[in-house]
């Protein structure tokens, strides 16, 4: 119980440190804004947003999945239909909380707006693309195939994000992922995984 609550209350923190440093990125512009006036906008100390974040980048582009165990990953991937998981894990960020933007989606203007953030995503999309890779092996892709798969599947959700910036997020993110990740269903279709 202890570390249930434990975890629920850090959880909490990285968001609230999150949300109070985009209103200062939305105010002020991103270079413009340090990671101690981040800290006294969350009422925390600058040291518990390095621990948490690392750095103004890692604000951005950190959510719960660079955390998630193994065992957490493995329950929420499916590696018969991953591009479904994708649409699935972002459909379910597209209902904002207390009628606000969600932060997910606050955060994807930053990833492409400045250029130091936009590599930290990528090097994390690279991060999630090697935990997934071996979720994709299951008998019917090769090592080299899961890992190229997994790219595509990262780096597709990447260009769909950027798609929506470009277009003004006009239409809900989950729908250009789900329209530009299905261009790769047939990788899972011609292996005996997945729907066409």
């Amino acid at each position: 119980m202890a570390t249930g609550l434990r975890e629920r209350w850090r959880v909490k923190a990285r968001r609230t440190i999150q949300e109070r440093a985009l209103d200062l990125f939305d105010e002020r512009g991103f270079g413009a804004v340090t990671i101690e006036e981040i800290a006294a906008a969350a009422e925390v100390s600058p040291s518990s947003v390095y621990r948490y974040f690392g750095t103004k980048e890692g604000l951005i582009v950190a959510d719960e999945f660079d955390t998630m165990s193994e065992e957490a990953l493995q329950e929420l991937f499916d590696p018969a239909d991953p591009v479904g998981t994708m649409t699935r894990i972002v459909r379910d960020y597209e209902v904002a909380p207390d009628d606000r933007e969600p932060i997910p989606w606050r955060r994807i203007r930053y990833f492409f707006k400045e250029p130091s953030v936009r590599t930290a995503f990528c090097a994390s999309l690279d991060r999630a693309s090697q935990r997934i890779a071996p979720l994709m092996t299951g008998g019917h892709l090769s090592q080299t195939q899961a890992r190229v798969a997994a790219n595509a599947l990262v780096f597709g959700y990447f260009s769909a994000l950027e798609q929506w910036y470009l277009d003004g997020g006009t239409r809900p993110v989950a729908e250009y992922v789900a329209e530009g990740l299905d261009v790769l269903r047939p990788i899972w279709s011609a292996t005996g995984g997945g729907e066409a």
